[in-house]
């Protein structure tokens, strides 16, 4: 405000207050002062807000520059994975899957893995010739208590669930038909079976399969011929 005065010091005080042009000079200049410190306040709060806005903006920016939704320059590394750690439902293979080899070799191997799997084939309802190869029935739970369980897992048991099942046993019956001399389509159906002890006596009911059964057996005939599991499958 010295500034503004400065002009004005060589008059006498009393002549400087009573002069009509002295106070319409300092009011003017007062007034331009107060406008100019306005204007200044306003320029640096609209530069400090738009700073903030542009902070604001380049986090927005980082959040969503990756994939999964976080930048990956920032150090953090990758974003959260929802479905990490989950277990992968994987899907049944197909059946019939076609295999190959010659036929005469996926029928010795069928026989294998049944072996190999503790189940014996079925001589008298086999026809090697035809290329079918039937197991016999193979007990492969025992127990009240878990064979409800094991037994949901091989076949349908929803109506019947109230059944006190005992024991579960599943015949395979695999089917080799060749389509040239190289492969073939192999198919495998399962016979699955539920016993309940009652006031009767023991009875065996016949259950729809789920396809455990008999993607078991396949992934492992798979295995046996080509060396290594079916796509999609680990060892």
């Amino acid at each position: 405000m010295a500034l503004i005065y400065s002009r004005f010091d060589d008059l006498p005080l009393s002549e400087s207050l009573q002069s009509g042009p002295y106070l319409k000079k300092v009011f003017l200049m007062t007034r331009f002062a107060s406008l100019l410190l306005i204007g200044i306040l306003t320029a640096v709060s609209a530069w400090a807000q738009g700073k903030g806005v542009d902070k604001t903006g380049e986090r927005v920016r980082d959040s969503g520059t990756a994939g999964n939704g976080t930048k990956t320059t920032t150090g953090t590394g990758p974003g959260i994975d929802f479905g990490g750690g989950r277990t992968q439902v994987v899907p049944p293979l197909p059946n019939p899957y076609r295999i190959t080899a010659r036929r005469d070799a996926i029928l010795k191997a069928v026989a294998d893995v049944m072996r190999d799997r503790k189940l014996i084939v079925d001589e008298a309802a086999s026809r090697p010739q035809d290329g079918i190869i039937v197991s016999q029935p193979y007990t492969f739970i025992k127990g009240a208590v878990i064979a409800k369980t094991e037994l949901g897992r091989y076949a349908d048991i929803s109506t019947s669930s109230d059944r006190g099942w005992t024991r579960g046993r599943y015949t395979l019956t695999v089917e080799v038909q060749p389509i040239d001399g190289k492969s073939a389509n192999v198919s495998v159906n399962a016979k699955i079976e539920g016993r309940t002890d009652g006031a009767t006596g023991a009875e065996w009911i016949t259950l729809r399969s789920s396809g455990v059964a008999e993607d078991e057996f396949l992934s492992t005939l798979i295995t046996n011929i080509t060396g290594g599991p079916p796509p999609g499958r680990v060892e």
